[in-house]
Order: structure tokens, then C-alpha cells, then sequence
């Protein structure tokens, strides 16, 4: 149950031809088994560790955001990968990396499936906190990001840019995990924090192109030769 990729969602059948899921109470819909519906924020420094074609001898790693329970009962990790929040286990991009793990830095380990801990979070937190919602935009949920994630707009074909760190994460009733961004201008309180009135989805901005840890985003704030040229080549793909 949970971490492991080839179970399902413990169900039951109700008598009518209709299976109910045990997280929530709803009626299961197989088309809709891969749906998120519910995350959990890494706070531990847990990494995804990945491979690409460039250097086929080396692990690189990153810093997961959260980790996310579909519909169907299976959990993966989640990290922000070029404009996209992708699962690890769905990492399979021949230019910039396939997933080879994941790696706890505390125990020096690594490991392949989701760990206990966050998988009794995400089984119970599902079941306690289940709802009715109204439409498919409704919030489920909205984390703080806990990496320093930012977002690169551009309006000009990458003339200038602008780079803004992702303030939150919020999933929505349709499954959808968006990336919120603090609207400078709309700004009244500070913290910026979960919920705001000023804040907007990075992905629904005409301008987002791309998402960066934030390590890569101060060194490209810095003029750094070598994130540049890193940036560089990453426009021409």
C-alpha cells in the first residue's frame, strides 16, 4: 500500500458495481487513478538523484519539493523540472536526466520508494481532511515551497527577464499542482504567505517559461559566466 507503484487504492465493493475508495469515500473513477489528490511538503532535505546522456557516470541530485499521493494509492516525489512540476519516477528526458533514486543525506542511503513516514502523512492526512468540492478549480491544499524554487518570466523572447521566487504551491480539485507568485503591485501585507490575496499561478502567466532552484537563480541574478552559458544553451533547446 502507498509507496509501492503496483498497488491500488484499498476499495471496496459496494454490492452495486460501484468501488468505493477507502482514503475518501468516493466512488473510484479508473480514469482519473493517476489524479493528485493529496501533497506533503519535503522538510527533511530528501534529494531525487538523476542521470543524463552528457555524463553518464555521474549522479546529480536535487531537492525534492513534496511528495503527492494519486488517486490509485501510489506516491512519488515532485520536483520542478524545466517549465514543468514533474514526478521523479516520470523523469525520462534523454537530454537532461532520467531518475535514478532518491537519497537521504542524514542516513547517507538511498532509496527507491517513498518513505514510511510520509506515506502514513499522506494516507491519513487524505482521509481526515476529505471534502466536497464544487468545481475542479477548487484548493485542496497550498504549501509553502520549501526549496527556494523560482520562476523565470520573460515577455520579450528572453531580452530580460525576470526571476521570482515561487512563494507557494497549490493543489486544486481537478488534480493540477500550480506555482504561486507574489503580484509586486497587489502586495499589502509582508510575509508574503500561503493564501494571499496577491499572489498568482506561475503557470497560467502568458510570460513563465521555466522554473530554477534557487542556487541557480541567484548565481544567474549574479551575472555568473557559468550559469549563464547554462541558461544560454537551455534557450537553445
Amino acid at each position: 500500500m502507498g509507496s509501492d507503484s503496483n498497488n491500488n487504492t484499498p476499495s471496496i465493493d459496494k454490492g452495486d458495481g460501484q468501488v468505493v475508495d477507502l482514503f475518501t469515500g468516493k466512488t473510484w473513477n479508473p480514469d482519473e487513478a493517476s489524479k493528485i489528490i493529496r501533497i506533503a511538503p519535503e522538510l527533511d532535505g530528501l534529494e531525487m538523484l538523476y542521470s543524463n546522456d552528457a555524463n553518464p557516470d555521474k549522479l546529480f541530485s536535487m531537492k525534492i519539493l513534496c511528495w503527492a499521493l494519486n488517486q490509485n494509492g501510489e506516491i512519488d516525489a515532485m520536483v520542478p523540472w524545466l517549465s514543468r512540476l514533474v514526478p521523479c519516477r516520470e523523469l525520462n528526458d534523454p537530454l537532461n536526466g532520467h531518475w535514478e533514486g532518491y537519497f537521504d543525506n542524514f542516513h547517507e542511503a538511498v532509496f527507491y520508494d517513498a518513505p514510511l513516514h510520509k506515506v502514513v502523512e499522506l494516507e491519513s492526512s487524505a482521509s481526515y481532511y476529505d471534502a466536497e468540492y464544487t468545481t475542479e478549480q477548487d484548493t485542496i491544499q497550498e504549501i509553502p515551497d520549501p526549496i527556494g524554487t523560482h520562476a523565470v518570466l520573460t515577455g520579450d523572447k528572453f531580452q530580460t527577464i525576470t526571476l521570482t521566487q515561487v512563494t507557494s504551491w497549490r493543489l486544486l480539485n481537478n488534480g493540477a499542482i500550480q506555482a504561486m507568485l507574489a503580484d509586486s503591485e497587489k502586495v499589502e501585507n509582508t510575509p508574503v504567505l500561503v493564501g494571499d490575496e496577491s499572489l498568482y499561478a506561475a503557470q497560467e502567466h502568458t510570460d513563465f517559461k521555466y522554473f530554477f532552484h534557487h542556487i541557480i537563480a541567484n548565481k544567474i541574478k549574479a551575472g555568473d559566466p557559468e550559469a549563464m552559458a547554462a541558461f544560454t544553451r537551455l534557450l537553445d533547446l
